[in-house]
């Protein structure tokens, strides 16, 4: 199938989940709107996950990650004032823009990441449970604890301050961040196939695309601690986030790298995991003394 008839594909999946999700939501009692998103967010997944399995592609829930924030923000939606507005164009330019970056690297309805692929060789025999638990479940468990703030923070009564525009300043870096850095990633590919990228970003920081994806989630939860501090608690959900990055998705690239290009361990001994910091080469350039 082509490019073009796996994106009819995957737009149709995506419609069939999001409505079949709605119309459960619609049955559900009116007790606790958080639980009923909860529940309805889950059977969306669980529905993405059998198109998946049909399609033997665990790959078709990729752009989930960006594309269910900006479906189940809507709930909790009550007034359009400057409030409601700055934090759904924070979320919408940054659920856009990683759909958008997906969309780019879509090779159709047939490829599957590397990474699931690597799973399923491992585990054949749980290959349905990991798929349903580890590559679905887990992650929407995740975009839902870094949503819950935004969540609270719509639903709260208080005003816009100073501090909420600043917080969300710090998410708009890590969109600018995150933007810069793939921009960086998808040239330095096509012009250097196979080469580590040393280059822009990327020389000071090993994964700054992630950097700018788990700043975009602590600028959110600083955008409700702004406005009701007595929420500090929902940290929980962006360090989870955090906690993903640095424990399976930064590891599991890097073993690949290294595996693929006998200069990555060159470069990840001289250059910063996750935050931009200068090289330790340029660091003992700079410190002479301490470098004897």
């Amino acid at each position: 199938m082509k490019k073009f008839g796996s994106f009819i594909v995957i737009i149709f999946i995506y419609l069939f989940a999001f409505t079949g999700a709605l119309i459960f939501y619609r049955w559900l009692p009116k007790g606790s709107l958080l639980a009923n998103v909860i529940i309805a967010d889950l059977i969306a997944t669980v529905i993405i996950w059998v198109f998946g399995c049909l399609f033997k592609n665990a790959s078709v829930y990729d752009p989930y990650w960006s594309v269910a924030p900006l479906v189940m923000v809507w709930p909790f939606i009550s007034k359009l004032d400057a409030k409601t507005l700055l934090i759904l164009f924070v979320i919408g330019l940054w659920g856009l823009r990683l759909t958008f970056n997906w969309g780019l690297s879509f090779d159709g309805i047939k490829s599957q990441d590397w990474r699931y692929t690597q799973y399923q060789t491992k585990f054949p025999k749980l290959w349905l449970l990991v798929n349903l638990f580890g590559i679905h479940i887990m992650p929407t468990v995740i975009v839902l604890g870094v949503m819950i703030p935004a969540f609270l923070y719509l639903q709260s009564e208080k005003a816009m301050n100073v501090f909420v525009i600043i917080a969300a300043c710090v998410s708009l870096l890590g969109i600018g961040l995150e933007h810069f850095a793939d921009q960086e990633s998808r040239h330095f590919r096509l012009v250097h196939p196979g080469k580590v990228n040393d280059s822009g970003l990327w020389k000071y920081s090993r994964h700054p695309n992630y950097l700018g994806e788990i700043t975009m989630w602590w600028g959110i939860y600083l955008m409700l601690l702004a406005i009701d501090p007595s929420k500090y608690w929902f940290f929980l959900g962006p360090l989870a986030n955090t906690l993903l990055f640095l424990f399976i998705s930064i590891p599991l690239m890097e073993g690949r790298q290294i595996k693929n290009k006998p200069d990555y361990l060159a470069y990840q001994a001289k250059t910063s995991m996750l935050l931009l910091l200068p090289t330790k080469t340029e660091q003992k350039q700079e410190n002479p003394e301490e470098a004897k």
